[in-house]
């Protein structure tokens, strides 16, 4: 097994990165933008204490957490070398759907992280990954070992991982192509008046709330769900959607962009989702097909609905 001591950054910890603040950020805080801009898996308060340190200028000059950055102001940020962290193997429970020399299915539960970050350095699918295996790719990095793609923490369904860096450089490729089959299962709002359908549409991150997607053309990169409809229940419709791309939180941003947001999604969805009888959104990665990195072979997996959509499926039926 790999030696799981590494920064937890994938950007270079001596980089500089700086931005010119736009007419739309103008009055937020600048700890709150420089957070947000970076995204995981820097932390809020990890963003304060760089600005103590006088690693965050703006217009050249040292600010203080609270400062309410302007338009044109010219923002500098020189990360400073992290301290090391260690990810430890854990005897966590894993549903193992298929294992061989190369490569792992895993089944994940709703409310499993894949990998480490702020707030989730144990408890997380590499951690349980790295004790079960013992032998994972190192490409991704000592935080990600062996992951190839993810999945939210509140979706459950099929995750792969690479036992070498073979056979993720090989994963990696059909998923840079797009010749692995993902589709997942969702209930959403309202009832969808297409048997099936499409939707193309450029997702990047929310010019007011970063840590959010939205469709925009803006900073964006293309995205394309396909989905068929599965069931009605009158105010909700099942749904069985394939990806196309693998944007960040995509199935969740299309369907909200459509006027169709997941039942129970705490991000995307109507106020009151959180009240759906699931912690987090009805989503499930039901099916997963790669071609295998080692001789080609195809290879396609099912994993049945977690218990809690069971039941939520069953008291719409009723």
């Amino acid at each position: 097994m790999a030696d799981t001591t590494q920064t937890m950054f994938d950007f270079d910890p001596t980089e500089e990165l700086d931005w010119t603040v736009g007419a739309e950020d103008a009055g937020e805080r600048i700890d709150k933008f420089i957070t947000d801009s970076v995204g995981e898996p820097v932390s809020r308060t990890m963003v304060q204490q760089w600005i103590r340190s006088g690693n965050v200028t703006v217009n050249d000059e040292t600010v203080k957490a609270n400062y309410k950055i302007q338009e044109h102001d010219h923002i500098r940020l020189r990360i400073p070398e992290p301290e090391p962290l260690e990810v430890v193997p854990e005897p966590i429970p894993l549903d193992v759907v298929y294992e061989d020399q190369d490569v792992i299915v895993v089944n994940k539960p709703r409310g499993m992280v894949v990998h480490p970050a702020p707030g989730h350095y144990s408890g997380t699918l590499v951690n349980a990954l790295l004790h079960h295996c013992r032998d994972l790719s190192g490409i991704n990095g000592m935080l990600r070992p062996g992951i190839v793609h993810r999945i939210d923490k509140d979706t459950s369904g099929l995750v792969m991982a690479a036992k070498n860096d073979k056979a993720h450089a090989g994963l990696a490729d059909q998923l840079k192509n797009h010749t692995v089959t993902r589709k997942y299962i969702a209930l959403v709002h309202g009832n969808i008046a297409h048997d099936v359908g499409t939707v193309d549409a450029p997702i990047g991150r929310d010019a007011k709330d970063r840590k959010l997607f939205t469709v925009t053309e803006r900073n964006s990169k293309r995205a394309v769900t396909h989905f068929s409809v599965m069931e009605r229940f009158g105010n909700f419709t099942l749904l069985e959607l394939q990806l196309e791309t693998g944007r960040t939180h995509q199935i969740r941003v299309h369907m909200k962009y459509i006027g169709h947001p997941l039942v129970g999604d705490p991000l995307y969805g109507p106020s009151g989702s959180k009240k759906a009888g699931i912690r987090g959104q009805a989503l499930h990665a039901a099916t997963l097909g790669f071609r295998h990195p080692r001789d080609g072979t195809y290879l396609e997996f099912a994993a049945p609905l977690p218990a809690d959509m069971e039941r939520l499926l069953n008291n719409l039926r009723k």
